[in-house]
């Protein structure tokens, strides 16, 4: 997973691939794991996962994760970020249930789905470190519903190491 979410990042980030800055490993926290990486003379940190199961009609899909990102300069924290692996259904919303709680409300652009705003942002990390288990579900460009299941083993590991860096 290690080698993914970093070219992941790299790939999802024009500033940092110019800039030819590589990641730095915090740790590995059960199935997730945390990284640092200088964007300038700014601290971002980031945790990601990929899901252990991950399901659909497809005959073809890229990379699928979960990332949190902390970027203290910007006073921006909690950031949550899905990748499909395939582009979203134009004006899709991404339905995420952890436990008996759901997000109904997540908004799509091309493979990623975010939280509309800050509040959600810090109720689905706090769901995040309360549960086991993370589903997520979204539709394609082609109309294939998908369901991707994270394990949440390691979530508040990683999450105090992104945030200790991070502060």
């Amino acid at each position: 997973m290690k080698k993914y979410v970093i070219l992941f990042l790299v790939a999802l980030t024009p500033s940092l691939a110019c800039a030819g800055a590589v990641p730095t490993e915090l740790g590995v926290y059960g199935d997730w794991t945390a990284y640092t990486y200088k964007e300038g003379k700014n601290t971002i940190c980031y945790m990601a996962s990929t899901p252990k199961k991950d399901e659909g009609n497809y005959k073809k899909r890229g990379d699928i994760y979960a990332v949190v990102t902390h970027r203290p300069a910007d006073k921006s924290f909690n950031v949550v970020n899905f990748v499909a692996g395939y582009d979203y259904k134009k004006g899709s919303n991404v339905v995420v249930k952890i436990g008996t709680t759901s997000f109904h409300n997540l908004f799509t652009n091309g493979d990623n789905a975010w939280a509309p705003d800050i509040s959600t942002d810090k109720k689905l990390v706090d769901a995040m470190k309360r549960g086991e288990r993370m589903i997520v579900e979204g539709t394609s460009s082609r109309g294939t519903k998908t369901k991707d299941t994270y394990s949440l083993s390691g979530f508040s590991g990683a999450y105090r190491a992104i945030t200790a860096k991070c502060k």
